[in-house]
């Protein structure tokens, strides 16, 4: 199905703000050739024009403090629940701890809880084959790492393939008005940023300031130390295990994420909590995962089987 351009740049346009807009036309997208919409992908494009505002705000400790606490924050909120529990359900929690970490996640501005689960879970049906839409093997290093994101072919949310999620009307809300979180966060930013202006001026922030490193700044670092996964997780590192795919593992990039790095562990065996197989494997996401079990905030932690790293494979 072929929309007309003009139709097809106003339903891209008003996606900027709700995500299931025109989903049934675009229901169709994917038979379409994998491009990037470009209108689709003017706020994408916006966020990393917006880290050049360091170049006139300057800086402060205060703002990169800021930055890093909401890139760490954030990180674990991608890996600890937009992955290992929405994903991939390797832990339990209430239905009120679930909403919150939805919203902290949806802060990172990497789209809705639900679009998230959806496109992980095809991933490791497809892993690094043809219909994998963030493989290295099958498109190249840029569209594995960011170009897939920009494409509506990868747009839609298929909710049938994520029913035990879109039972939850309220993350069924923030997964179809997915810019919402992360513009409150970048206008509170700026309000905060201001009243520190005032009431503490030894710090030397202002608000645009903290705008442009807590927000522009963390969240594109926070994206490009996502996709690492997409792309660079399967392209350097070791494999410790025979998969179908080319995961592998690496000490870097298990740090730049908390502990997503150990990849293929987790394609060996995805079911676990814990991607760091080995005491020595850090995995920082699954340290905070745990210490919240001791509160009773999250439980039922799925742990790594004996015979799985061992080597034995079990889906």
């Amino acid at each position: 199905m072929t929309l007309n351009p003009i139709r097809a740049a106003l339903i891209s346009f008003v996606q900027w703000f709700d995500a299931d807009y025109g989903n049934q036309e675009l229901a169709a997208a994917k038979d379409r050739p994998e491009r990037v919409d470009w209108v689709r992908c003017i706020p994408f494009l916006a966020l990393h024009i917006g880290c050049l505002g360091i170049f006139v705000t300057g800086w402060s400790w205060t703002a990169v403090f800021i930055a890093a606490l909401l890139y760490f924050v954030r990180m674990f909120a991608i890996t600890g629940f937009y992955h290992r529990y929405f994903s991939h359900r390797t832990f339990q929690t209430s239905r009120f701890m679930q909403f919150m970490f939805a919203v902290l996640g949806g802060s990172a501005a990497q789209r809705g809880p639900l679009w998230w689960a959806y496109q992980h879970r095809h991933h490791h049906k497809h892993s690094d084959h043809e219909s994998d839409p963030h493989s290295p093997k099958q498109h190249g290093f840029w569209w594995a790492h960011v170009g897939w994101i920009t494409s509506s072919h990868n747009f839609p949310t298929d909710y049938t393939r994520v029913k035990d999620l879109a039972k939850y009307p309220e993350l069924v809300f923030l997964n179809r008005f997915d810019a919402l979180v992360p513009f409150v966060l970048a206008f509170s930013l700026f309000v905060l940023g201001g009243i520190l202006q005032n009431v503490a001026p030894e710090l030397g922030v202002t608000g645009g300031q903290l705008l442009v490193w807590g927000f522009f700044v963390s969240t594109t670092l926070l994206f490009h130390g996502t996709s690492s996964i997409n792309s660079l997780a399967h392209l350097i590192g070791k494999k410790r295990f025979t998969t179908t795919d080319d995961s592998r593992n690496s000490l870097l990039l298990a740090l730049v994420t908390l502990g997503e790095g150990w990849h293929n562990n987790h394609h060996h065996y995805m079911h676990s909590t814990r991607q760091g197989f080995f005491w020595w494997e850090i995995d920082i996401t699954f340290y905070v995962l745990k210490t919240l079990s001791w509160f009773g905030l999250i439980w039922e932690l799925k742990p790594v089987p004996q015979e799985v790293r061992r080597g034995v494979s079990r889906k």
